[in-house]
């Protein structure tokens, strides 16, 4: 029996992203299920169709068996210990990799708050707040600072958890036409030309366009 990925809203979420190409890097085959977010019970954890699989009331979560794996990163971490790895050889390339996946997972609230994912949208960002350009600067000089050192299009030459952690952070800043330096925009380009997001693009676009009626991701800088 197939694991099965249980994921918000395509378009929007980027939790979800981050496991699903984790999944498909490391070569598992698993069946994804999508769970409409935009119904009572969001932002409470209290959507009943999620609670059915986990208790804790979020996705994504990875069923194995009769095993539910909450969180994206307890996710991508199951898929590289038992796919094919996702991080370098080296302990120190390993250390640093997690180090910035956890500054990704833990981090950067202020990009998360104003830059929603939206992978069907392009518009122009203004107005920003001063914690969201620090937010923006400091992923900026992350991805340029690593890629100037590395062989290879991605963040530490070949890919790691590092990029499937940073590619819908690429998607928020083609979404609202954010500047970057060359070697930042660079990278992105790598991840947004990727194949496993390039699927998950393609199943976006396939679907007829809604909107999120629960947040005002839609009116952003409208």
């Amino acid at each position: 029996m197939k694991p099965v990925l249980y994921v918000g809203n395509i378009n929007y979420s980027s939790w979800s992203l981050r496991p699903f190409i984790a999944l498909r890097w490391a070569g598992i085959d698993f069946d994804m299920v999508e769970v409409n977010l935009d119904q009572p019970g969001y932002g409470e954890y209290a959507i009943a169709e999620i609670l059915a699989f986990n208790p804790a009331g979020k996705v994504p979560a990875l069923r194995v068996g009769e095993i539910v794996i909450a969180d994206s990163l307890a996710i991508a971490e199951w898929a590289s210990e038992t796919g094919r790895s996702l991080y370098p050889q080296d302990p120190l390339e390993r250390a640093m990799v997690r180090s910035v996946v956890a500054e990704m997972h833990s981090g950067f609230a202020a990009v998360r708050r104003d830059l929603s994912m939206n992978i069907r949208r392009r518009c122009r960002a203004f107005g920003l707040p001063a914690d969201t350009l620090r937010d923006i600067a400091r992923l900026d000089a992350l991805f340029a600072g690593h890629r100037q050192h590395r062989d290879g299009p991605f963040l530490f030459g070949q890919r790691t958890l590092a990029d499937a952690f940073f590619t819908p952070v690429a998607t928020r800043f083609r979404t609202y036409g954010i500047a970057l330096s060359a070697d930042a925009q660079a990278y992105c380009d790598t991840l947004l030309a990727d194949a496993a997001f390039l699927e998950w693009e393609q199943k976006v676009l396939a679907q007829p366009h809604a909107g999120f009626s629960r947040a005002p991701i839609d009116q952003l800088y409208a």
